[in-house]
C-alpha cells in the first residue's frame, strides 16, 4: 500500500488530463475563433497543437519529434523508477508526492505523442513519416492576465502590443510545474533527513574514535 497511493495519484493527473485533453479536442474547434472565456478575458480555454516541448519548443528534424517522444518515454520510466527508490528510503513524504505529480505530468503527455497521432484526426505532426510517435500535445488552458500595449516610460520596449501570460497549456503541464515548485520551494525540509544523514554518521566515527583513544 506505501507504494500504491503515490502511483494512484499519478494515474489520478493522466485520467483527469486525458479526460479533459478529449472534451477539448470533440467540442472545441482549435484556434482563437474557437475560445471559450472562462473568467473574462483573463482566462479561457484555447484548443491548440503543441508539436514540441512545452512552450512550443521543438527539434526541426524530420525525426525530432520521434527522438522528443522516446525521450520523454525515457524519462517517465526514470521518474516511476526514481519514486520506488524514494519510498524504499523512506524519503519525506512531500518528495514524493510531488515525484507523483510529476510523473502522472510526464505520462500524460506522453500519451499524446505516442498514441495521439493515430487516435484523433488531424493530430499528427504534418509531414511525419509514421503517426505512431508523432502525436501532438492538446493544450488549452490560456491566462493572458495583461494584453495590450506597454506604456512609453518602459525602456526598449516602450509602445510594443504584449501579452502576459502567454503560453497556452494543460493539466500535465500543470502537474509537473506543481511538482517541480514543490521540491525548490521545500527542499530544505524535503531533503533534511539526506542531509542529516552524514552528519549523524560523522558523529558515530567521532564516538568510535573518543572511546578507542580512551580505552588506549
Amino acid at each position: 500500500m506505501k507504494y500504491i497511493k503515490f502511483y494512484l495519484a499519478a494515474l489520478g493527473v493522466i485520467a483527469i488530463d486525458q479526460i479533459v485533453k478529449l472534451l477539448v479536442h470533440f467540442n472545441m474547434e482549435p484556434g482563437m475563433s474557437g475560445e471559450i472565456y472562462v473568467l473574462g478575458e483573463w482566462f479561457r480555454l484555447h484548443y491548440l497543437l503543441n508539436p514540441g516541448m512545452a512552450f512550443g519548443l521543438k527539434l526541426d528534424w524530420e525525426w525530432g519529434k520521434l527522438l522528443l517522444t522516446l525521450f520523454r518515454l525515457a524519462a517517465t520510466v526514470g521518474i516511476a523508477y526514481y519514486i520506488w527508490v524514494l519510498i524504499r528510503r523512506k524519503a519525506h513524504a512531500g518528495l514524493v508526492w510531488s515525484m507523483a505529480l510529476i510523473l502522472g505530468g510526464a505520462v500524460g503527455n506522453l500519451i499524446d505523442s505516442i498514441f495521439y497521432g493515430v487516435l484523433l484526426e488531424g493530430n499528427a505532426v504534418p509531414g511525419a513519416p509514421t503517426p505512431w510517435f508523432h502525436g501532438q500535445v492538446v493544450d488549452m488552458l490560456y491566462f493572458p492576465l495583461y494584453e495590450g500595449y506597454l506604456p512609453e516610460w518602459i525602456p526598449v520596449w516602450s509602445g510594443q502590443y504584449f501579452i502576459f501570460f502567454r503560453p497556452v497549456f494543460n493539466i500535465a503541464d500543470s502537474a509537473i510545474f506543481i511538482g517541480v515548485a514543490l521540491i525548490l520551494i521545500m527542499q530544505r525540509r524535503f531533503f533534511a533527513d539526506e542531509a542529516e544523514a552524514p552528519a549523524a554518521q560523522k558523529e558515530l566515527v567521532d564516538a568510535d574514535e573518543i572511546r578507542t583513544t580512551h580505552q588506549g
